[in-house]
């Protein structure tokens, strides 16, 4: 695995002076703090200062651990772009090659950040289903929203060959136009944001399950039950996609027409709700319904872990550029520490990986791929 501190070696120090804290020791620190289950800067020099004899076996520390208003003034003043980057580089170096595998793309706002009149920084991020690591992240401004950063996200990742999926608001022609150019395919959910397509979409499906079109589709059924509920979900997947043209829906590589209609049985109640999605992936139905449940592993794989078992929702960092930052640094321990639970020998929760790295240094040391 390649060492996370060489990954930031080219980082430039944003302090124009000579400094007691070098910005590697900084750094190191305050990684180390947060894969250990620390969330703020006052506990991460707490927790330096307790551990500053195994922190200059890796580094000098000559004089010492930052205050906590060292770690803030610090962190809010790297570039976050020059960050994210390496962040970028380094899950690059961890999954190499991303062709056959599924990448989820979607929004967190970090709501703890939310500060008098500024709204909460909004992350947008990308998470590889199959190995279950974040490849990177970067935010929208408070005027935009996703449908400018996710073209920023797609550009900044080796895309050739993997499968992308995103929420309705990634809906966009040049959005499925970028991930086309890239080598990759698409799999986008159709809503009104899109009324012309969701409504062609709709009524396809529509009219070829009543008979009333010649064109055929394929048809996967799943059951899921558990906790008093049972669940059925039917993906249908058509390749009737030339009469898109003639109403002047012009998707980039589109190759297949998507729905899924969920049923859901509890407590005697019935509800139905149908969900339609383009796609450039020519798959049918089996693989198009894997594809689309892998989707939402982002939000109960990522967003979920990040906000229950790493405090980011809870997080009072309000500075944005300290808080990207932050978010950075969790995602990146959240990547260590799921590498670390795939090479024991008996699985272990995520929670005591980072219990383990706070206890044992030797463990540490190799979750942060220094032996």
């Amino acid at each position: 695995m390649p060492s996370i501190m060489d990954a930031f070696a080219d980082l430039r120090d944003p302090r124009c002076r000579t400094c007691r804290y070098p910005l590697p020791e900084i750094l190191f620190a305050a990684l180390s703090a947060v894969l250990c289950g620390v969330e703020d800067w006052e506990t991460t020099t707490l927790w330096a200062r307790t551990q500053l004899a195994w922190l200059r076996t890796h580094l000098p520390y000559e004089n010492g651990i930052p205050s906590p208003d060292t770690f803030a003034r610090v962190f809010g003043a790297l570039s976050v772009k020059a960050f994210e980057q390496c962040f970028i580089n380094w899950a690059g170096q961890l999954c190499p090659a991303l062709e056959g595998q599924h990448i989820a793309i979607d929004g967190k706002a970090v709501r703890g950040s939310r500060s008098g009149t500024h709204s909460a920084l909004h992350l947008v991020s990308a998470w590889c289903s199959d190995t279950g690591l974040s490849l990177g992240q970067v935010s929208t401004s408070e005027k935009s929203n996703e449908i400018t950063a996710i073209p920023e996200l797609l550009a900044a990742l080796n895309l050739e060959g993997a499968t992308v999926t995103i929420d309705a608001m990634g809906t966009q022609h040049t959005i499925a136009e970028a991930i086309v150019k890239a080598g990759a395919n698409y799999v986008l959910a159709v809503k009104d944001n899109q009324p012309g397509l969701a409504e062609g979409v709709r009524r396809w499906f529509a009219a070829a399950q009543d008979g009333r079109l010649e064109s055929s589709y394929w048809e996967h059924v799943e059951h899921d039950k558990g906790h008093g509920r049972l669940e059925t979900r039917v993906c249908r997947v058509a390749d009737d996609i030339a009469w898109l043209a003639g109403t002047g829906q012009h998707w980039a590589g589109i190759e297949r027409l998507v729905m899924l209609e969920r049923t859901r049985e509890q407590g005697g109640k019935t509800s139905t709700e149908s969900c339609y999605y383009i796609s450039s992936k020519a798959v049918k139905a089996a693989e198009m319904a894997r594809l689309i449940r892998a989707h939402w592993g982002i939000e109960n794989q990522l967003h979920w872990v990040l906000d229950v078992s790493w405090g980011e929702d809870a997080s009072l960092i309000r500075d944005k550029v300290a808080a990207q930052n932050m978010a950075s640094l969790r995602k990146i321990t959240l990547n260590l520490a799921r590498l670390e639970q795939s090479r024991q020998p008996k699985k272990i929760s995520l929670k005591n990986v980072r219990n383990l790295a706070a206890w044992d240094t030797a463990l540490r040391d190799s979750v942060l791929g220094l032996v």
